[in-house]
């Protein structure tokens, strides 16, 4: 099997954060690196994720899909009530 291509990248992290990459790679017996790539892919996910839902929200809007702020308030108070009003479409 062909390894991957890679690229090492450096950066600074604070001590404790350091600190916290080493307890979790000796907790799983994995490396650090393995922890950094790990939680990297994870955020750029999270991150690529955001930016793809904010997209489709900023299409919505640009469509006229969008619900009134008042509704949406009436809607939040009325939770409280006994007779809380239908979700605002």
């Amino acid at each position: 099997m062909a390894q991957a291509k890679t690229k090492v990248v450096t950066t600074h992290v604070p001590l404790p954060l350091a600190e916290k990459i080493d307890h979790l790679a000796a907790q799983l017996e994995r490396s650090r690196g393995w922890i950094v790539k790990q939680a990297l892919t994870a955020w750029i996910d999270q991150e690529e994720e955001r930016n793809r839902l904010t997209r489709e929200a900023l299409e919505d809007v640009d469509a006229g899909r969008v619900i009134d702020h008042q509704a949406v308030q009436a809607w939040a108070d009325s939770l409280d009530s006994d007779n809380p009003l239908n979700v605002p479409r």
